[in-house]
């Protein structure tokens, strides 16, 4: 389903004829009007992180900023807290600066969709930044658990194997999702009545979890049972979804393949 649009041109024009507080007001009232569906989102990201972001989208447009500043920034904050857990030894302040840190490049990574539709800026190229900087992000995180758990003899070894087990697992979902989306033309369908229940069910692995998660990183055994229940439930998730993917893309190929056939034999063609 397409994400509805904003109409740029009233939207700038409003701007034009307001001062900063009016346009922020204006830019907000309109993407507030032009949100994505939310059925099947992860709680927290629908919920949280959306509403966030449209605060954050509406600033960066009233600033003039592009919806490709507004990514780069979020990979800057995203970075800047993975820096914390590799670089500095493990503290309560760590934590809570690298959790804040990855939850506000998580609401920039909202953000820049929101104002790519609120200025009708969107753009090949947007986009693929965009999953670009996605498909860095999280084997990045994954991979900075593991390099800081190195430095955390008493949590023992066995955390940092769940470390590159996320790291791997979670490269496989991301390229499953974006492989589904483009041979099957469309994401599955989310049914209305499985909205609710189905974001929350899917808190697991909602990314905004993953970053709140490190406010427990200056307690080391509690962010590993953390960690690897999420992890846990991450990997039953991905043989699920994985599994769903693959069976409805054979439907769909042995559907291509029927009509195919039909209109070969129509045609009287070998």
């Amino acid at each position: 389903m397409t994400a509805p649009t904003v109409s740029a041109t009233s939207t700038r024009d409003h701007a034009r004829r307001s001062g900063g507080g009016a346009r922020f007001a204006a830019a907000l009232s309109g993407l507030r009007r032009a949100q994505k569906p939310g059925a099947g989102v992860p709680a927290y990201t629908r919920w949280v992180n959306r509403g966030l972001a449209r605060f954050v989208a509406a600033g960066a447009f009233t600033l003039g900023l592009t919806p490709n500043a507004v990514t780069t920034i979020s990979a800057v904050l995203s970075f800047a807290g993975l820096a914390l857990v590799v670089a500095l030894p493990v503290a309560p302040a760590v934590g809570f600066g690298a959790a804040a840190l990855l939850a506000a490049g998580y609401v920039l990574d909202s953000a820049d969709g929101q104002v790519a539709r609120l200025g009708r800026r969107g753009s090949p190229a947007g986009e693929w930044l965009d999953h670009v900087v996605d498909s860095i992000r999280t084997p990045a995180i994954h991979l900075a658990v593991f390099v800081g758990l190195a430095a955390t003899p008493s949590v023992g070894e066995w955390p940092r194997y769940v470390a590159l087990a996320f790291c791997v697992m979670s490269v496989g979902q991301f390229m499953s999702q974006i492989l589904a989306e483009q041979l099957s033309g469309a994401k599955a369908p989310a049914t209305a009545s499985a909205g609710v229940r189905q974001s929350l069910i899917l808190l697991p692995t909602d990314m905004g979890v993953l970053c709140l998660a490190f406010a427990a990183w200056g307690y080391p055994d509690l962010f590993v049972i953390v960690y690897t229940s999420l992890f846990v439930l991450n990997a039953v998730h991905t043989l699920v979804s994985m599994r769903r993917k693959y069976v409805r893309l054979a439907a769909l190929g042995s559907t291509r393949g029927s009509h195919v056939v039909g209109s070969t034999e129509s045609t009287g063609e070998a």
